[in-house]
């Protein structure tokens, strides 16, 4: 399955707004805005504000309210990284991120427990057959983690 196509940070900041008006999460936003002010732009020059295409970064920062606590980083580069109570995961399309929210908030998301070898897994499935799964440190396993976890 193709999601919704998200051309730019801000009309995924919007679609993420609607997830958190949907799922009744309070939400709090940061941007910044040109090459000098965005994260993954650490050679920029100083007062530089357009990449070298002239295009103008923008990234943006998601916190939204309520357990679990999930933030997303919105990144000029098509991705976002995406964490859950703890748990980051890196590299999510950016096209993905409202699917991957509606997942974690209609409980699809779930943690998932190995004996051999132990560990627990955080597994967000989305449709279209994209799963998305991270390993929890053993020491980070919160309560909203806990919740009926799966053995295997």
């Amino acid at each position: 399955m193709t999601h919704p196509q998200l051309p730019t940070t801000e009309a995924a900041v919007a679609a993420i707004r609607a997830i958190a008006e949907e799922f009744r999460r309070g939400i709090t936003v940061s941007e910044d805005i040109g090459a000098d002010q965005t994260s993954r732009r650490t050679s920029a020059g100083v007062f530089t504000v357009v990449d070298p295409d002239g295009s103008l970064p923008h990234e943006a920062f998601v916190e939204l309210a309520g357990a679990p606590a999930v933030g997303v980083r919105l990144f000029p580069e098509d991705d976002a990284k995406i964490t859950v109570d703890g748990v980051e995961f890196h590299d999510v399309p950016r096209d993905a991120v409202p699917a991957f929210l509606r997942s974690v908030y209609t409980g699809l998301a779930h943690t998932k427990a190995r004996l051999f070898p132990p560990g627990h897994w955080l597994v967000v499935p989305v449709p279209g057959d994209e799963t998305y799964r991270e390993l929890i440190a053993p020491t980070t396993l919160t309560p909203w983690l806990a919740r009926g976890v799966r053995g295997t």
